[in-house]
């Protein structure tokens, strides 16, 4: 399995019908019939019916034919499928509905924010930009993860560091979850970036070496984590639970920073060990 700039009337029709298909009837009040139906989930005419549009029209976009719907029927179908906020979002990106904020990827932080990361000291912190690329950190958050002075440019992204790195795949204790939902918004990511060919090596690569990835990226779940709690499993320092913040700042809304502290008074302490030590 691979994946590739994106085609937006392909990731559509996939998009929609996987949607379709994991609703029950009873989720958006239609009775349950006595018959068994013979595939999961809504059938095309009933969406069309919620969404108020034409059958043949919701079948040309499962056909991945090249229509560009408008924004009155993308949000007709965002509520007939009962999609979430960043499926929603996921599915006006798809559809070239919402306006760009940023023309181009940024690949080096911004300086106000890369000074702003070592100010944050003594918590762990860092820019990223929507690749997860690792743009800028302090001290603490390279002792937390990674030297990344160590690491190749090329190398200095969280999603390959996750899942393919030798020291720090295994650094997250549950591992499910975090891949889940680093997948779940590197899909949003995809979808707002069509044209980025770099991202779409990353997750090219990253299908083809990891299994779970290639499984949770092909399951099209979409969703953005601003804040959460992760533990990690140190090798020095053993299990520090953290909670973390990821800010968007509205001048340079292509970078995240993202902030991380003590989720308890043990995990401070070894965070305490790790910067003194």
């Amino acid at each position: 399995m691979t994946t590739r700039t994106v085609d937006p009337a392909q990731e559509l029709a996939a998009f929609l019908r996987t949607r379709r298909e994991r609703l029950d009837p009873r989720d958006v009040g239609l009775p349950v019939r006595r018959q068994a139906r013979r595939t999961p989930g809504l059938r095309r005419e009933e969406v069309a019916e919620l969404a108020g549009i034409s059958i043949d029209y919701l079948v040309r976009l499962e056909q991945a034919r090249p229509l560009r719907p408008s924004a009155d029927v993308v949000e007709a179908l965002a509520g007939a499928l009962r999609l979430a906020p960043d499926e929603r979002t996921y599915l006006y990106d798809l559809t070239r509905q919402r306006p760009r904020t940023s023309a181009k990827p940024t690949t080096t932080a911004a300086p106000p924010l890369a000074r702003l990361v070592t100010d944050l000291s003594p918590l762990p912190a860092m820019v990223l930009n929507h690749r997860y690329d690792i743009l800028a950190w302090n001290p603490e958050m390279g002792r937390l993860l990674i030297d990344f002075d160590t690491l190749p440019p090329q190398q200095r992204n969280s999603m390959w560091l996750c899942l393919i790195h030798p020291e720090t795949r295994e650094y997250y204790v549950d591992r499910e979850r975090v891949v889940r939902e680093a997948t779940a918004y590197l899909r949003a990511a995809w979808a707002a970036y069509p044209e980025d060919h770099v991202l779409n090596e990353l997750i090219s690569r990253c299908i083809t070496h990891n299994e779970q990835f290639a499984r949770l990226w092909a399951q099209r779940d979409v969703k953005i984590n601003g804040r959460g709690h992760k533990v990690i499993r140190h090798p020095e320092a053993g299990e520090i639970a953290v909670h973390f913040e990821v800010l968007m700042p509205l001048q340079d809304p292509d970078q995240r920073l993202m902030i991380c502290r003590a989720a308890d008074d043990d995990s401070q302490a070894a965070m305490d060990r790790l910067r003194t030590g």
